[in-house]
């Protein structure tokens, strides 16, 4: 039974070299996430699947299997195979819900902060010609902004002029653009094994392949990158060396080094991701420090400030590349909102932005001790100032029945599948401590979680 949906599933499989058994279950969480199916919609048979992407039926069998331990399908005899994407969170017991699948900063219960947030943005349009924040303007930000920009990321490079860098509408539409620039479609890109589940999608948007490099606790392998840069002749290397995402690991200073040299003796442009760089009070020096020439090093606002602040720099390798970048980004976004950048730039210059990432990070960091008090025993991975945690499961559990069954009670978190490259997700999940969730909640949420996993009632869980 083809219909448009499976004529584009057989068009990809037959213009990919992964196999059709892992590449099935990504198309169908793929599909889900641009809404092409939702929750409930009824997939085809197998046989129906076999025949119309032209695979043998134990193919298609072993697809549906994976998707099904990913928690992307249900199959019931007798009914079939049925979406099962993400479901509402139930609410707690004390009426609440604990959303802890999204990665956004804390909100400071700081009433002196909301107030200077609230008087900033006032200031700013009490004073401000409105008509000349609604106007077009020149892509990449007006010279008040990009030296805004300039002052903010000398907090963690240095030797950056204002030609080199670009005011954008957020780092993801940054990451589309450098990716339909540097890579075409069937080309490779390496990443982490586990990675940013953005990127994947807008590599899968641009039909770039994602090439996974193993972790270790100190960062990507550098072998297996450089044994990449020999055999598939990657167009660039995609790193997040700061609390990476989701497993909260720094790079080392040494990997980073290593990473930059091989970058170098390849040519291999370097996009470092460096989203939550600001948060640790210990920083080490970006990759972009060892391979300036190469790398375009993105950072922005909403993992440290706020996900709604959609506002992020990169500064580009030269000027004659940040232009040629400029108008990938302009095709893509039109131009950053110039409220938005208005609204930064002035939080920059008097300090506000500041003011709010320390308070960020000590709310972070509060979290953090509740996170360890209660997971601690069970080998969570966690960073003080990250608001994030990675939660290797035991065994008796799989990461997506955990997830479902910790949704069951009222507390949502992402399995390991949604960030996986390598088709091998390891048993854990991503929790987020930050959003409008309470120190309170976020107590309470973290309790049930230790509960679940010192008590498992499910059925498939192992009783000790």
């Amino acid at each position: 039974m083809m219909n448009p949906i499976t004529v584009r599933w057989r068009r990809r499989i037959e213009a990919s070299d992964r196999p059709a058994y892992l590449l099935i279950p990504d198309l169908i969480e793929e599909d889900l996430r641009a809404q092409r199916v939702a929750p409930r919609d009824r997939l085809p048979t197998l046989r129906e699947l076999a025949t119309a992407l032209r695979l043998h039926y134990t193919t298609v069998a072993r697809a549906y299997a994976e998707a099904r331990k990913r928690g992307l399908i249900d199959s019931r005899t007798g009914a079939g195979s049925f979406v099962r994407g993400r479901g509402s969170t139930l609410p707690l017991r004390d009426g609440t819900g604990a959303e802890m699948t999204m990665n956004l900063p804390p909100e400071p219960a700081d009433p002196a902060l909301v107030l200077r947030l609230r008087q900033g943005a006032a200031e700013l349009f009490s004073g401000a010609d409105p008509y000349s924040l609604l106007r077009y303007q020149d892509f990449g930000g007006t010279a008040e902004d990009r030296d805004a920009g300039v002052q903010w990321l000398r907090r963690r490079l240095s030797g950056i002029t204002s030609d080199r860098v670009l005011v954008c509408p957020g780092i993801h539409s940054i990451l589309a653009a450098l990716i339909s620039q540097l890579a075409r479609p069937g080309e490779f890109i390496c990443v982490d094994s586990l990675v940013y589940p953005g990127l994947k999608a807008i590599s899968a948007q641009f039909g770039v392949k994602l090439h996974p490099m193993t972790l270790d606790e100190d960062g990507p392998d550098v072998a297996a990158f450089e044994h990449a840069c020999k055999t598939v002749g990657p167009k660039a290397v995609y790193c997040n060396p700061t609390l990476l995402n989701p497993t909260t690991a720094t790079m080392s200073l040494s990997r980073r080094e290593a990473l930059a040299d091989v970058a170098l003796r390849y040519s291999v442009p370097i996009i470092e991701d460096d989203a939550y760089a600001m948060l640790p009070n210990r920083k080490i020096p970006p990759v972009a420090t060892f391979a300036p020439q190469l790398t375009y090093y993105i950072t922005g606002f909403s993992k440290c400030l706020g996900a709604g602040l959609r506002s992020a720099y990169v500064c580009a390798p030269s000027a004659r590349l940040a232009q040629r970048l400029s108008g990938a980004l302009r095709a893509m976004t039109v131009m950053a909102s110039p409220i938005t950048s208005a609204l930064v730039t002035r939080w920059v210059q008097d300090g506000t932005a500041n003011a709010l990432l320390q308070a960020v990070r000590a709310e972070s960091i509060r979290r953090h001790e509740l996170a360890l008090r209660y997971l601690g025993p069970h080998h969570v991975v966690a960073q003080p100032e990250g608001f994030h945690l990675w939660l290797p499961l035991a065994s008796g559990w799989s990461a997506v029945e955990f997830a479902s069954y910790l949704r069951m009670k009222g507390v949502a978190v992402l399995p390991s599948a949604a960030f996986c490259t390598d088709g091998n997700p390891p048993e854990a999940v991503r929790i987020c401590l930050g959003g409008p969730m309470t120190l309170d909640d976020c107590e309470r949420a973290l309790r049930r979680i230790a509960e679940t996993i010192e008590h498992p009632l499910h059925p498939h869980a192992t009783v000790k």
